[in-house]
């Protein structure tokens, strides 16, 4: 689904647990709580580690981009897709992504939680 800002959208509930999720919030934030087995590359060192992204995305997959509330991850949705990558905003973050009762788990395994 693509909204007003031309920017590609997924809800929350439209993900299953195959699909790929690549969290941009900083590391405080992801150690409190995160989805488990997102792929953690915060925006303020993005375009240093992109590297790390098009090594563990899948192949001719979707990218599904993910932070609290949905600011930061649309600017680096918007940043994929400029590079010619299938990428996807979640709408509303990991507020929403918790508030549906999706898993979250803190940096050692345990339940977490979103700040």
């Amino acid at each position: 689904m693509v909204f007003g800002s031309g920017i590609p959208t997924v809800g929350v509930d439209a993900l299953s647990s195959d699909d790929f999720l690549l969290d941009v919030r900083e590391d405080d934030e992801w150690q409190a709580g995160h989805a488990e087995g997102a792929l953690h590359i915060p925006m303020s060192d993005f375009v240093a580690r992109f590297g790390e992204l098009t090594e563990k995305a899948p192949e001719g997959g979707r990218i599904n981009v993910i932070c609290r509330a949905g600011g930061r991850s649309a600017q680096v949705t918007a940043y994929l897709v400029q590079q010619g990558m299938d990428a996807a905003n979640v709408d509303g973050g990991m507020q929403v992504w918790e508030a549906a009762g999706r898993p979250v788990v803190s940096a050692d395994g345990t339940p977490g939680t979103v700040i």
